[in-house]
């Protein structure tokens, strides 16, 4: 299959399925990296990569929008609460494991994530 039938292929995806599609090639990206990276390095660019699972952020999505036309309930407003906390928790590990790599590299945050192709990116 050649890389344009793949890409009109994944465009024929769902939104949860495309994020998984995108997750197994960003997991497939890093053992093959694994393969000529040391491990603490391959650990790391896993970590990095590791995307926020879609049920989550569909759930987080749905309840800011309900948030947002103020039709929360109390059980939904902590339910959103706790996805937030998650959500950050998962950008905090993110980006601690960049920094790991920045340090192991020796090089500064900034130039890890540009040599990576990495864009600050908003989770949700």
């Amino acid at each position: 299959m050649s890389l344009d039938e793949l890409i009109q292929a994944a465009n024929q995806l769902d939104e949860a399925d495309l994020e998984r599609l995108l997750q197994q090639v960003v997991i497939l990206r890093a053992h093959r990296k694994a393969n000529v990276l040391p491990l603490e390095e391959a650990q790391l660019l896993h970590k990095i990569n590791q995307g926020i699972d879609p049920e989550l952020r569909a759930q987080y999505q749905t309840l800011r929008a309900k948030k947002e036309a103020e039709t929360l309930t109390d059980a939904e407003y902590n339910t959103l609460i706790q996805l937030s906390n998650q959500i950050e928790q998962f950008g905090v590990q993110r980006l601690e494991a960049l920094a790991n790599l920045a340090q192991l590299r020796q090089v500064s945050l900034s130039e890890l994530m540009e040599t990576l192709g990495i864009q600050p990116v908003t989770y949700v």
